[in-house]
C-alpha cells in the first residue's frame, strides 16, 4: 500500500500475529493440568485426582498460524499448612503478575466455595490483566447444573467487581473426539462466551477446548513467536521425567501419602557400547518421602508397588524421549522435607 491509497481487501483481511502468556489458576484439582495438556495436544503437565499435584509452573506451547499461546499451568492456590505450601502459593502470585491473560478454572461439578471466592477476591485486585472464567469438567454434569454454575460465576464476578473477558464451559476429556466448535465471531453473535450460557456444555463441552484457544488469542499482545515451531514445552527433560515418575507414584497411595513424595532425577546417560540401532538411556532417580514408616508404602510387598511405578512411568518416559529406557528407582527418606528450607532447596523448591 502506498501513501494516499486505501488498503487493498487482502491487506484489510490480514490479522497481526499475536504471542503471549496465559496462566490457569484455581483451587487444587480444578482441572488446570488436564486442560493444559488438551490445548497443547500432548502431556506436558502431570495429572492426578489428588489435589496439589502440580508443584511448579509448567509452560505448554500452542502453535497456530495467527498466534503462539504459551500456557502456564500453576499449582493450586490453597491455605498453606507447610513451608512447601507457602512457596507454591508464592509461585502462583508471581505468575499472575507476569502473564497477559489469566484463566480462572472452576469445576462444573462443584458449587463455588470459600476457596474459589478467596482466589476471585485476589484476582479482583489485579486490574489490568484480562480474566477468563473457565468452567471445567462439564462432562460430569447435566446442562441444568452447568447453567446454574455459569450464572453463579457471572454473579460472583459482578459482586467482586471482576469483568470477565469471557465465561467458557469446557471439558478436556476426549477433546479430540468431538466436533470442532464454531468460530468465536459466530459465538459472539449469539452472545456465547461473553456471559453465562449452557450452550456447548454436555456432549459439546469437550469440543470447546479449541474455542477456548480462539477466545484467548485476541487477548494476547501483537508480536512474533516466542518459541521455535515444534516446541511444545520449555520444561527441561529431567524435570519432565521426574514428574512422570511422581505421577505414577501418586496413583496408588490414596490417602496414605497425600503430598509426601518428591522425585529427583540424579542422572540420565546413554548406555555405552550399545549398537546405533539399539540405543538405551539409563535413568537413575530417587523418590523421597518424609518418614521411614512411609518407605514400605511406596515400595510395597516384595517391592511390587515400586516395580509397578517403574513400569508405568517408563512407558510415558519412552514416549516422551523417543528411546528405550532403563529406569533405576530408589526410595530415600528426607525427614519432614516439606517444612525444612534446606531440604526444599535440595529438592528444587
Amino acid at each position: 500500500m502506498t501513501a494516499g491509497t486505501s488498503p487493498s481487501p487482502t491487506e484489510q483481511r490480514e490479522t497481526p500475529h499475536r504471542s503471549g502468556f496465559a496462566c490457569f489458576v484455581g483451587r487444587p484439582n480444578a482441572g488446570k493440568s488436564t486442560l493444559t495438556n488438551a490445548l497443547v495436544g500432548t502431556k506436558v503437565a502431570i495429572t492426578s485426582n489428588r489435589p496439589q499435584t502440580t508443584r511448579h509452573t509448567v509452560r505448554g506451547i500452542v502453535h497456530r498460524p495467527d498466534a503462539q499461546l504459551v500456557l502456564v499451568d500453576t499449582p493450586g492456590l490453597h491455605k498453606p499448612r507447610t513451608l512447601l505450601g507457602e512457596r507454591l502459593n508464592d509461585v502462583v502470585r508471581t505468575t499472575w503478575a507476569e502473564v497477559d491473560v489469566i484463566g480462572f478454572c472452576l469445576p462444573a461439578d462443584q458449587k463455588l466455595g470459600p476457596g474459589d471466592r478467596y482466589i476471585a477476591t485476589e484476582l479482583a485486585g489485579i486490574k489490568k490483566t484480562p480474566k477468563v472464567a473457565i468452567v471445567t469438567k462439564t462432562d460430569l454434569v447435566e446442562p441444568e447444573q452447568l447453567a446454574q454454575q455459569l450464572i453463579a460465576i457471572d454473579r460472583l464476578g459482578k459482586e467482586l467487581g471482576i469483568e470477565w473477558a469471557e465465561i467458557v464451559p469446557v471439558s478436556a476429556v476426549d477433546a479430540e473426539k468431538t466436533e470442532k466448535p464454531e468460530k468465536p465471531e459466530k459465538a459472539e453473535k449469539r452472545g456465547a462466551g461473553r456471559g453465562p450460557s449452557a450452550e456447548g456444555g454436555g456432549a459439546r463441552g469437550a469440543g470447546q477446548v479449541d474455542l477456548l484457544a480462539d477466545l484467548l488469542v485476541p487477548l494476547l499482545p501483537e508480536g512474533p513467536a516466542l518459541y521455535p515451531e515444534g516446541d511444545l514445552t520449555d520444561e527441561p527433560e529431567q524435570v519432565m521425567v521426574a514428574e512422570l515418575i511422581r505421577e505414577a507414584a501418586l496413583e496408588g497411595v490414596r490417602d496414605e501419602l497425600p503430598h509426601s513424595i518428591a522425585v529427583v532425577v540424579e542422572e540420565m546417560l546413554p548406555r555405552e557400547d550399545r549398537p546405533a540401532d539399539r540405543p538405551l538411556l539409563d535413568i537413575h532417580a530417587n523418590l523421597y518421602i518424609e518418614r521411614p514408616s512411609q518407605k514400605g508404602i511406596v515400595i510395597g510387598p516384595k517391592g511390587r508397588r515400586l516395580k509397578d511405578v517403574g513400569t508405568k512411568s517408563r512407558k510415558h518416559i519412552e514416549a516422551l524421549l523417543g528411546t528405550p529406557v532403563f529406569l533405576d528407582l530408589h526410595v530415600k527418606v528426607a525427614k519432614d522435607w516439606q517444612r525444612d528450607p534446606k531440604q526444599l532447596r535440595k529438592l528444587g523448591f
